[in-house]
């Protein structure tokens, strides 16, 4: 039986802070194919996932298919919005969520992972922050745009400048990305789709540049809509999984978590050992779709718009 096999095998994933978003799932993926998993946490929620996580709030979400709970090795306070301790802002680093917390830039964390434990094979990208995502991009401001692109997917071109030296020969990281980068998601603003568009270009590149530097393979999965906390935040989910599951070309049926991570861990695996710089939809073919099916208009006679 062809199996994915991740015995062995390192994986820092940055980006969980609950059980809901794909983060969790594809590290849950990864911990199921035998890998050992860091995890990189937004440090203002670093006290309240670690929490929740000892009290059992999410054991039912950890449970693998064996019947144990899978487990994280080390949890590592991130802000991936800065790369050094001089670039974290005198109001964040006085701010009551980050006083107690302890290194927790990109560098640092690369750093005292590789104190820690030496090496990683593993790297994962799963998280996003527009601070005007709600704003028409007409509406956008400079500062929210460039704080969009900076949290989004300038923090994986860090992530990987840091990690890189530190993954094996053969290594992979993936991060995620939404249809909104090349058809327009009214809703989806505040330069996000921007964002998502430079991550995918950058996706690119970098398998290019870490593959010949490295040897590590890049990619990401463009996944369909969930209802994470994140995505509830952003306001119009519901929306957008009904219009998918009218639309999709396979129609009437939810994105799971469990599928992005199960893409993930086959990316991520020696499986796809010649597969780089790809962006792979995982969205029930919904970025294939030119035409709305539901569309009122394909019941109109004539053609005209009014």
């Amino acid at each position: 039986m062809l199996t994915i096999n991740l015995k062995g095998k390192r994986a820092f994933v940055a980006g969980v802070g609950d059980d809901q978003g794909y983060g969790f799932a594809i590290a849950k993926a990864l911990a199921e194919a035998g890998a050992e998993v860091l995890i990189g946490t937004w440090t203002p929620i670093l006290k309240i996932f670690t929490h929740s996580w000892s009290m059992g709030k999410f054991d039912e979400s950890r449970r693998l298919s064996d019947g144990t709970l899978f487990e994280i090795k080390k949890v590592y306070a991130l802000d991936a919005a800065y790369d050094k301790p001089e670039d974290v802002p005198q109001e964040i680093r006085e701010n009551k969520r980050y006083l107690e917390a302890v290194g927790y830039t990109i560098s640092e964390v690369a750093a005292a992972v590789e104190r820690d434990f030496g090496t990683i094979d593993i790297l994962v990208h799963a998280l996003a922050n527009g601070p005007e995502v709600k704003k028409p991009l007409l509406e956008t401001s400079r500062a929210g745009y460039l704080a969009a692109l900076s949290s989004s997917s300038y923090s994986f071109v860090s992530l990987l400048a840091h990690f890189g030296p530190i993954m094996k020969d053969g290594g992979s990281a993936i991060s995620l990305t939404y249809i909104a980068s090349e058809r327009v998601i009214p809703g989806y603003g505040g330069g996000m789709s921007s964002a998502k568009a430079a991550l995918e270009s950058d996706t690119r590149v970098l398998a290019a540049e870490a593959g010949t530097k490295w040897g590590t393979r890049v990619n990401v999965i463009s996944a369909g809509p969930l209802r994470s906390r994140a995505a509830r935040a952003i306001g119009f989910i519901d929306s957008m999984i009904a219009y998918s599951k009218c639309n999709a070309p396979l129609p009437n049926k939810d994105i799971t978590a469990e599928e992005i991570g199960q893409t993930a861990a086959f990316l991520l695996s020696p499986l796809a050992s010649a597969i780089t710089g790809v962006t792979l939809y995982v969205d029930n073919g919904m970025h294939a779709m030119g035409l709305a099916v539901d569309s009122p208009s394909l019941a109109l006679e004539t053609t005209a718009c009014t």
